[in-house]
């Protein structure tokens, strides 16, 4: 009797824990689920190039100069993979390509590398090149590829060396290059920066990623075609060679920190991004690209593209469409949680995608130093914006799911903001020309999988921020992403929907002054704040009652690695402090002092301000802050003084630009 009251309240405690899981809020694991490779202690896997190999095999080649086969990737059976060592003593080769013959192609930092194991031992012994490029020994001349065109066509990117400023010290560095199966080498676009990821999809379009640095506002995703220009003029310096089809020369290229799309109108070659993809918002390194193809075995997304982010380890989604001959479209955030930086990302035999990591000299908000993890879908649909398309007048959001018709009918569900970029020479842009667009129609279709909004006005050239926090699915979920971030390079032709039929009163919000129906001008230009002004946490000039100066001057630097070159001080309490902060980096941080136990809910409350973020300097509003230098370009310095705190104890200083804070830490100890 005992046993059969302990059984049922066992099946009743099961129905109420299962019945609270439901009810629980989805996440991004109910839908991709992260499947973490063991790898051996003895194997350094920084993975750089990945390759899926017909017989179930997985290649990786790593920044060591390795290359592992690695064999039951796919954990079946006992779960546990091997790894053997194919081949060694390459130069940090960041890419592999599989070749029917069972040999690989990549690419080290001065040529293509042919690797054959000709005795079949499961051991390359030949490496032979297939073709050779100049090299200055700059540290940052990463080489990326190949990438398999799907004419046969070899795709090959150089990075730009960086000495302050990104050069291209040797030949073609920041060019595409193209190459057929004869070796023979043609240039086809420059003006890239650090180009980690690129794709030739299907249709034979080529697009690569970008990372934000001089020239460079925010992470961008451009179509590339012969003779393009996509915006850093440090790899014009070849433009005047024979083969060269790029025919600017760098100087003529302005710096007015106009945006990019307003200067590509006047320079002829200068490619506008087909996607922006919003610094810090969406991510901060922008690595691979991935077309799906698995039809539908990785989800709802056929067709679409998958991007990774090194800085912020996890993955975003993209949906392209092409308007009067321009390609343009929208960024959305897809899945977070990877353990390291991803770099390179392979689709699996089973349409489930393998994901290659490192974080040694770039770091990432992942906390382990590599890893190879397999991202699958469980076979569950997510509420999702499926796709997002412009409209005459505003677009046309389609859903995974049906919507519930109310929600997608309130004007409160949704938000709508434009803004975009200086095009300049300096590290970085803040977010300029920021304003709200007004929602002034929504029709829903009888589906429930659409909803048209017409805006008050569209602006040419501007990110377009949706918000969509309102939006149920007629199951009641929330969006599981709520946000998308759309870059428009046209305005479709066809139908408005009559003013006398919209649906929506809502009083105007917009701060740009010349907006109207249909197209806009560009409004005022939000800057940050001077540098020279003083406010009582960041005090630039010495205070004028320290008559004998400070009692302490702390010089504190940069290393790579998202690191600073102390990891702590101490310091007397109540004494005068000179806080000197050389951001000699190739990226852009501040520092921030804060109080004990404070730091990474100070480095969280940074990311959440969102599009206020470049004005606020990535520094919160917050009691726990107590001083602060402004965000700092490369190769700059600020110094600020301070009262160091009367209560002893350990108090941390870090970075909060996002995404940095969790590993730019130190520590400053305040004794007594």
């Amino acid at each position: 009797m005992k046993k059969g009251i302990a059984y049922s309240l066992i099946v009743l405690l099961t129905s109420v824990l299962a019945g609270q899981a439901q009810n629980r809020p989805m996440t991004e694991e109910d839908y991709y689920r992260i499947v973490t490779l063991p790898i051996p202690e003895t194997v350094q896997l920084e993975v750089g190039g990945l390759a899926v190999l017909p017989d179930g095999r997985l290649a990786a080649s790593t920044r060591r100069g390795e290359v592992w086969m690695i064999t039951n990737p796919y954990l079946k059976g006992s779960g546990q993979p091997s790894y053997k060592r194919f081949a060694h003593g390459l130069h940090e080769p960041l890419g592999l390509l599989y070749r029917p013959d069972g040999s690989f192609l990549l690419s080290q930092r001065g040529e293509i590398t042919h690797l054959v194991d000709s005795d079949n031992d499961g051991v390359a012994d030949i490496y032979e090149s297939f073709y050779k490029w100049p090299l200055s020994g700059n540290y940052h001349e990463y080489s990326y590829g190949p990438v398999q065109a799907p004419n046969g066509d070899l795709l090959v990117t150089l990075n730009l060396d960086w000495i302050g400023r990104g050069a291209s010290l040797a030949k073609w560095r920041g060019w595409l290059l193209k190459f057929d199966d004869k070796a023979n080498m043609t240039p086809i676009a420059t003006g890239l920066r650090s180009p980690a990821g690129y794709v030739a999809l299907q249709n034979g379009d080529m697009f690569y990623t970008e990372n934000q640095g001089d020239w460079v506002g925010s992470g961008r995703m451009t179509h590339l075609e012969s003779g393009d220009f996509a915006g850093n003029p440090a790899g014009l310096r070849w433009s005047q060679e024979p083969e060269s089809p790029v025919k600017l020369k760098t100087e003529d290229i302005p710096d007015t920190g106009e945006p990019l799309y307003e200067v590509a109108k006047r320079v002829p070659g200068l490619k506008a991004p087909a996607v922006w993809f919003p610094h810090t918002l969406m991510g901060i390194s922008t690595s691979d690209i991935r077309e799906d193809m698995t039809k539908g075995a990785f989800g709802p997304f056929e067709g679409q593209l998958f991007v990774g982010d090194q800085g912020h380890s996890k993955i975003m989604r993209v949906m392209l469409e092409k308007v009067k001959g321009r390609w343009q479209g929208i960024c959305f955030p897809f899945r977070e949680g990877f353990q390291s930086g991803i770099l390179r990302m392979v689709w699996g035999l089973d349409g489930s995608m393998f994901v290659g990591q490192t974080s040694r000299g770039w770091s990432a908000t992942g906390k382990d130093n590599f890893g190879i993890q397999r991202l699958v879908w469980t076979g569950k649909t997510p509420f999702e914006m499926k796709t997002v398309k412009a409209t005459p007048d505003g677009f046309e959001v389609e859903f995974t799911l049906p919507v519930d018709k109310k929600t997608a009918q309130d004007a409160a569900s949704y938000q709508f903001n434009t803004f975009t970029y200086k095009y300049h020479r300096t590290y970085g842009s803040p977010i300029i020309r920021a304003s709200e667009r007004v929602i002034k129609h929504i029709q829903v279709a009888d589906n429930g999988l659409k909803a048209r909004i017409v805006l008050d006005s569209l602006k040419l050239g501007y990110i377009h921020e949706i918000k969509a926090e309102g939006i149920r699915s007629a199951a009641g979920l929330p969006l599981l992403h709520n946000v998308g971030y759309y870059t428009l390079n046209e305005i479709p032709d066809g139908e408005k929907i009559p003013t006398s039929q919209w649906n929506v009163v809502a009083p105007a919000k917009m701060a740009d002054a010349n907006a109207h129906a249909g197209h806009t001008m560009p409004a005022a230009t939000t800057t940050t704040p001077a540098k020279a002004s003083n406010s009582p946490k960041r005090i630039v000039e010495q205070p004028a009652d320290w008559s004998n100066g400070p009692d302490q001057v702390i010089i504190l630097g940069t290393k790579p690695g998202l690191k600073f070159d102390l990891a702590d001080v101490q310091v007397k309490a109540g004494s005068k402090i000179k806080w000197v902060f050389n951001n000699n980096d190739d990226m852009l941080h501040n520092c921030v002092l804060v109080k004990p136990g404070t730091a990474n809910p100070t480095g969280e409350a940074a990311i959440k301000l969102g599009l206020k973020g470049p004005d606020m300097q990535y520094v919160p509003k917050s009691a726990n802050v107590l001083f602060h230098t402004n965000i700092l370009q490369p190769e700059t310095s600020e110094t600020i003084y301070f009262i160091a705190p009367s209560e002893p104890g350990d108090y941390t200083f870090l970075c909060t630009f996002p995404g940095h804070h969790t590993l730019m830490q130190g520590k400053m100890k305040v004794t007594k």
